[in-house]
């Protein structure tokens, strides 16, 4: 097969999960597709991040001056993608345009993009920037998938969503799940472990948690703890940027907790080493890759029963409803109180995790350029429209 996939998030010096995706999976694909012609299409923007490709393996730079010429990739590369007689275009990143001569796959990561403008809109900042980038995302994905010949997605949790959402045939969409990163290991290292301690303060044992993810439930459970555990315990949240709820303050005030703005990604691996527990109450998660991170690092988890995290948590981790204080103070009480919950969850994360792989995710994606491939030229594209209007 001759294969084209678009990795221009590995030349824009970008972060998040859909860079993570690109990042690992389109390697793991190159080291099992020895037998097929790869191109890789990514633009001039920052320097590409892959390095020492083999020789099955193509890259094409796309010319980059300003926002605008994303802009026109996004609706233009069609020539490009032409002129290389590609048999199967991959977009990794919710949308993109091939030739029609050219099987598509497209990784639609949730269902956001597809719902009506006025869902995606709201709860979200309302500034014209904001504002627009959603509707050209929307209108964009929309408009790609009407000419996809097979989705990826995350989880059974995003299939059902985009099933709801769209009336793209549900027999092409297709669950790959994401991996651990290869940097994530259960640190041991004593000295390691002490100076991450030192360097953020922390004195006691404690419980992990994101600040950005439902963090009131957590601080309410907390209140319920005996007296015992919440004298030696804390809760540690850390966050990606420092406009978390005031109830984290709150409970910052009270001595029940600290919070870390933006700790390093070997800090976060050592903080999930140490961790009493990791709990992630989300509201919605479309896969869930920090209980995975958690797992690795041998972190027991206790997480919400919301979206995609029981597919993620399986039967490694305590699972609470996301407004459910009370069981969540249940939860950890068995956890901190008793360390052969605490250790039984640990072994059971690590197996769990275990499970996961970006080759496992690579191999699942190559199989999905060989079906479309395989597919007959007569079969018809399959459909998009909004059963909920635009």
């Amino acid at each position: 097969m001759r294969i084209g996939i678009d990795v221009r998030y590995l030349s824009h010096g970008l972060v998040g999960g859909v860079h993570t995706y690109i990042a690992h999976f389109v390697p793991a694909l190159i080291d099992l597709a020895e037998q097929h012609h790869i191109f890789l299409y990514a633009d001039t923007k920052r320097p590409f991040e892959l390095q020492n490709l083999p020789n099955h393996v193509a890259i094409r730079y796309l010319p980059w001056h300003n926002p605008l010429s994303s802009v026109q990739h996004d609706l233009f590369m069609q020539r490009q993608l032409t002129q290389d007689r590609l048999d199967v275009m991959h977009y990794p990143a919710n949308y993109g345009f091939a030739p029609s001569q050219t099987k598509t796959v497209i990784t639609l990561h949730d269902a956001i993009n597809v719902m009506p403008l006025h869902e995606i809109i709201r709860g979200h900042p309302k500034n014209p920037r904001t504002i627009a980038l959603m509707s050209y995302l929307h209108y964009c994905t929309v408009a790609a998938i009407r000419h996809a010949d097979l989705l990826l997605t995350v989880s059974a949790h995003a299939r059902r969503e985009i099933i709801h959402y769209s009336t793209f045939a549900s027999d092409r969409i297709v669950p790959v799940p994401h991996a651990p990163t290869p940097d994530l290991q259960r640190i041991i290292d004593s000295k390691i472990l002490s100076q991450v301690r030192q360097r953020h303060h922390i004195s006691t044992s404690f419980v992990l948690a994101d600040a950005l993810k439902n963090p009131a439930v957590l601080v309410r459970a907390w209140r319920q703890l005996s007296e015992t555990i919440r004298a030696n315990q804390r809760i540690v949240f850390f966050a990606r940027r420092p406009d978390v709820l005031p109830i984290i303050h709150e409970a910052v005030n009270a001595g029940h907790a600290q919070l870390l703005i933006r700790p390093s990604r070997a800090d976060l691996i050592a903080l999930y080493s140490m961790a009493e527990a990791f709990v992630f109450p989300s509201w919605i998660e479309g896969f869930g890759i920090p209980i995975l991170e958690a797992m690795t690092c041998g972190a027991p988890v206790i997480a919400s029963d919301r979206g995609a995290l029981p597919e993620v948590v399986g039967d490694a981790g305590l699972l609470i409803d996301a407004e459910d204080d009370i069981q969540l103070a249940r939860h950890l009480t068995r956890v901190l109180d008793t360390p052969a919950i605490s250790q039984q969850l640990r072994e059971q994360g690590f197996v769990r995790a275990a499970q996961f792989s970006w080759r496992n995710t690579a191999q699942s994606i190559l199989d999905s350029y060989k079906r479309v491939v395989s597919q007959r030229s007569e079969l018809p594209k399959a459909g998009y429209g909004n059963r909920q209007g635009m």
